[in-house]
């Protein structure tokens, strides 16, 4: 059976498990700190702990989970991970650089149960949910790299918008949150981390009720139901009307703002009037959201989908802003590599198939 990840532990859990173990619960800050400010990934590294903890610590956790299966980087800055896990599982994870800083999308799950139809990520099903330590090392694991390149970079934003929906693995979601904001470890800004679902409603409420200082963000895609049952499956089960009542709760417990994504797809959802409903849709909270329009990505299995033109994608944002919504087109990152979600995995275990 594999050892676990000791980056799933929360600063507060290794206290405990320390305690339990007949350690001091002090132990655990030196240990934070060689893991995550001196990147220490073996355990007999750790010279100033007492022997017989790092010990214990080895015969009980890994550090490294993770190895890299494929690199691709693109002429922007943008490099995209394929790594492989203990069970031989295939991930994505993806760093890039904004002129504000350098962003890691990281995935949560093997495969995607939520099924968007325009989606690489769902094109197979969840097989499992990714451990908080296999999410924690996606950061630690590009955060080595950039050590490589000694150019004293760090990792300074997360999305967490990688393959899988984070809300369907909520209680390893939070413990990843709680690791990568610790002000004693990697001390990421909350206001620097967003977190992206498709709208699992029950999810947001209690998102909200556990108050980790991070951003939310919204896979919406469509201003209706028909349109969006059509395109995402999620929303025969949790309608639009019950994803805005979530949506209000969660305005009225944070001082934040909401990110709603919204890809835009040639002759589906694109039209000048799916964007005066979206902005109908959204008339009393606008002040509280800005709309991220998406390019689309084309995905080889998704073929009845193409890009919108550019002419639509600006009427598109003129739309919304002459309805006073705040929007902007997302800038486009790795268009020469595989860019879409999940499309670097799915090209990658075809191949394997046919091998």
């Amino acid at each position: 059976m594999n050892k676990p990840s000791i980056y799933g532990l929360t600063l507060d859990q290794l206290k405990e498990w320390l305690l339990a173990h007949g350690h001091k619960p002090s132990r655990a800050l030196q240990v934070w700190d060689l893991l995550y400010r001196k990147r220490v990934t073996d355990f007999s590294d750790m010279n100033e702990v007492n022997s017989e903890c790092v010990q214990l610590l080895a015969d009980t956790f890994v550090i490294q989970t993770l190895t890299q299966h494929i690199k691709q980087e693109a002429a922007d800055g943008t490099v995209k991970f394929l790594f492989k896990l203990q069970d031989g599982s295939l991930i994505e994870t993806v760093m890039m650089r904004h002129k504000y800083g350098l962003s890691v999308c990281v995935t949560t799950q093997v495969g995607c149960n939520i099924g968007c139809s325009f989606c690489a990520s769902g094109l197979l099903a969840k097989s499992r949910d990714l451990s908080a330590g296999e999410i924690v090392e996606q950061i630690m694991n590009v955060q080595l790299h950039l050590d490589q390149l000694e150019k004293d970079e760090l990792v300074s934003h997360i999305v967490v918008m990688g393959i899988g929906e984070p809300f369907d693995n909520f209680n390893n979601l939070l413990d990843f949150l709680n690791v990568v904001i610790d002000h004693k470890g990697l001390a990421i800004a909350g206001r620097r981390i967003t977190v992206s679902t498709s709208g699992i409603v029950n999810k947001i409420y209690e998102f909200t009720d556990a108050a980790i200082p991070v951003n939310l963000a919204i896979s919406l895609h469509a201003p209706n139901n028909e349109l969006r049952t059509r395109i995402m499956k999620i929303n025969r089960a949790m309608p639009i009307e019950k994803l805005m009542e979530s949506l209000k709760y969660y305005l009225a417990k944070n001082n934040r703002r909401i990110t709603i994504e919204y890809i835009l797809l040639k002759d589906v959802n694109d039209h000048k009037e799916e964007a005066e409903q979206l902005a109908e849709l959204f008339s009393d909270i606008k002040d509280r959201l800005y709309v991220n329009l998406i390019p689309y990505n084309p995905v080889d299995e998704h073929s009845q989908y193409q890009r919108s033109e550019q002419e639509s994608v600006l009427a598109f944002y003129d739309t919304l802003k002459k309805n006073g919504v705040n929007c902007k087109i997302r800038q486009e990152h790795g268009t020469d590599i595989d860019a879409a979600c999940g499309q670097l995995r799915s090209k990658q275990l075809k191949k394997d198939a046919q091998q």
